[in-house]
């Protein structure tokens, strides 16, 4: 069991690193927008250490990413969950989450325009969700 952790350790340090070098900063420049020191930074990179919760955020804001796309791309979690679909809903579904996905994993969107562009994704798969057929006995 303890070779999974590490394993798991290793691939977010791993994502971390080629996250950062896909902005194209430097160990030090990732160090000063986040406010984490140089050596623990290089070191979370390494697999050496698990961050917390705190510090995964740090980076992820700094990458300008979302802490759960980091830990999503790492494999330490299966995907978002948001909130629970509501009855008749089409949410959930597999091109769903698909969708979610690759929007939560454009780097040129910010995380702000992310959740915005994900929220109007949902409310359009809602509405496009089927309706009861109308009585016919009803006028409008």
């Amino acid at each position: 069991m303890n070779g999974v952790w590490d394993a798991q350790r290793r691939a977010l340090g791993s994502l971390i690193r080629d996250q950062r070098r896909l902005a194209r900063l430097s160990l030090r420049q990732l160090s000063a927008l986040s406010h984490i020191s140089n050596p623990y930074l290089s070191q979370v990179e390494r697999g050496l250490h698990v961050p917390s919760v705190r510090v995964l955020q740090a980076i992820a804001d700094a990458l300008d990413l979302s802490a759960e796309t980091l830990l999503e791309q790492a494999g330490l979690v299966r995907e978002h969950v948001g909130p629970r679909p509501g009855p008749g809903s089409r949410r959930g579904t597999d091109d769903d989450r698909a969708v979610e996905r690759a929007v939560r994993a454009d780097r040129r969107l910010s995380h702000a325009q992310k959740e915005a562009l994900i929220a109007v994704y949902r409310s359009y798969v809602e509405s496009a969700s089927p309706s009861p057929a109308p009585d016919p006995g009803t006028r409008r």
